[in-house]
């Protein structure tokens, strides 16, 4: 009976959690990895759409770890803020940490961004610190951010600021292109456009050279 008793106290207390992620894989792995009590944490939601969530029967929960990259048209930081408004953290996930999609991510309300070359112990350690509604980030990714926010704003739009950091990790133009679906004008006309706003306040990226090492300075890209 006290056995019981116990095992539901620390149920109840336990962090209520929902993973949002298009591999199946991914929601496997981090389902079971979260899966021991004595972590506190307990998955009620592994849901592989952003729809799938805001209906299921367990929302809203304390915390939701959500990809970056869903591909479903909803700006991640449309995303958090909703969660926001639900009384939800958000910690954001992807394979892609460069500093402006962190830097955005966490503008928007996330209260955590965990890259998925972490260990699992960083996502851990982000999803208590977002159920306790603080904010966190590994040392690298703190100092990027530093690095990223003592950089001038150039005004970049989200193609543009794609395609640049695309073509920065040495990328041809055409590769870039079939990464965003779309043609290699485009592109060019994108990084010509990023390129022309960076010159206007005074960063010169005229070439490939100059690009890598801004892109290595914001933390665009990891050094090799």
């Amino acid at each position: 009976m006290a056995d019981t008793a116990t095992r539901s106290r620390t149920r109840a207390a336990a962090l209520r959690v929902a993973i949002v992620d298009d591999h199946q894989l991914v929601l496997d792995g981090l389902t079971a990895r979260l899966a021991p009590r004595s972590l506190g944490i307990e998955v009620v939601a592994s849901v592989s759409r952003w729809s799938d969530l805001l209906v299921h029967p367990g929302f809203p929960v304390d915390v939701v770890v959500l990809d970056l990259n869903l591909d479903d048209g909803i700006a991640v930081d449309t995303k958090i803020r909703m969660l926001r408004s639900a009384g939800v953290s958000a910690v954001v996930m992807s394979r892609h940490a460069d500093s402006a999609s962190v830097h955005s991510a966490m503008r928007a309300g996330a209260l955590g961004f965990v890259p998925k070359t972490e260990s699992s112990e960083e996502l851990i350690l982000a999803i208590r610190s977002a159920g306790a509604g603080e904010r966190h980030l590994s040392l690298t990714l703190e100092r990027e951010l530093e690095d990223f926010a003592a950089t001038p704003d150039a005004g970049l739009g989200k193609q543009e600021q794609r395609a640049l950091v695309l073509y920065a990790t040495g990328r041809s133009i055409h590769e870039v292109a079939l990464e965003m679906d779309t043609t290699d004008e485009t592109i060019k006309s994108y990084i010509k456009r990023a390129r022309r706003k960076y010159v206007a306040v005074d960063i010169d990226l005229s070439n490939r050279v100059l690009l890598r090492q801004h892109a290595l300075r914001v933390g665009w890209i990891a050094p090799e």
